[in-house]
């Protein structure tokens, strides 16, 4: 574990691409990467083609590309959050002082175990050094991009660019319910009513649009979470049929369609935000 701590500075491991001064909007891309530095890798019990296959399977392939794409085409270009490293060196939208329901199945903030529940490191490994190599140093980050949006415009949107899997898969808690080519997670106390609406809206003409199914929640640094009413949040999850080949392939024309419906999705919050002056309740 000496060879993790000693490996380059983990601030390699994300990029905050900034965005036009008076944007709110912080498009969080978390699981686009299938990197996975060297002395990780030794930690890892899959071989090498075992481990393609699970990257195929967990990595939410091109979400960057689509983020950068929306970025790209927005009137007032968003902020970008982007992981640089695959989950399955730390998943950083996991709180690893917490006893969630996703340690049951060994996906805390350290993975021990595959989306098909076969073992992935050893149950008994030490996740610390990765947490604290990691963990931390993405979360100060993302928790400074959102205040330095918040100092800037008085509000921060966080819009997290998913995707998932047509077919449920073996490490799904809630996967039986239904799955939409568009899920918007959302949150009680950070996701307003009008986001959902401005997003149901810009997402419409996508073949359907659900809430909450089948993954739920948005992501919020600890330091502003349910502390903060000016920081909104919403998860966009796409199926992947939607705009790529399954399980790990290119993209497909539905591409263009989704970073259309992104920006479309980025200007209208832009736009409310600042008819609203603020997001209090």
């Amino acid at each position: 574990m000496n060879d993790i701590l000693n490996s380059p500075d983990a601030q390699d491991s994300f990029a905050v691409l900034p965005g036009a001064v008076h944007s709110p909007v912080i498009l969080h891309v978390p699981h686009s990467s299938r990197e996975i530095p060297a002395p990780v890798r030794d930690g890892i019990l899959l071989g090498d083609a075992a481990l393609e296959s699970e990257l195929d399977h967990i990595t939410d392939a091109h979400t960057a590309e689509l983020a950068a794409a929306a970025a790209e085409a927005a009137g007032l270009t968003p902020w970008r959050f982007v992981n640089r490293l695959s989950r399955l060196v730390v998943d950083p939208e996991r709180f690893p002082d917490e006893r969630e329901e996703m340690l049951a199945v060994g996906m805390g903030a350290v993975y021990t175990r595959t989306t098909h529940r076969a073992p992935l490191r050893p149950a008994d490994v030490d996740p610390r050094p990765l947490v604290d190599r990691y963990f931390h140093s993405y979360a100060r980050a993302m928790t400074e991009a959102v205040a330095d949006r918040l100092t800037a415009t008085g509000r921060a949107v966080i819009i997290d660019v998913h995707s998932y899997p047509t077919a449920r898969l073996p490490y799904e808690l809630h996967g039986d319910g239904p799955r939409p080519p568009v899920c918007l997670g959302t949150d009680s106390f950070h996701t307003p009513p009008e986001l959902v609406s401005l997003a149901e809206k810009a997402f419409a003409g996508l073949g359907g649009v659900g809430i909450d199914s089948p993954f739920s929640g948005a992501y919020v640094p600890l330091r502003h979470y349910e502390r903060e009413p000016q920081v909104a949040a919403l998860m966009v999850e796409i199926r992947r049929d939607t705009y790529m080949k399954e399980p790990g392939g290119p993209v497909s024309p539905g591409f263009a369609r989704l970073a259309a419906a992104l920006t479309t999705l980025v200007d209208a919050v832009d736009e409310w935000t600042r008819s609203v002056g603020t997001l209090g309740r």
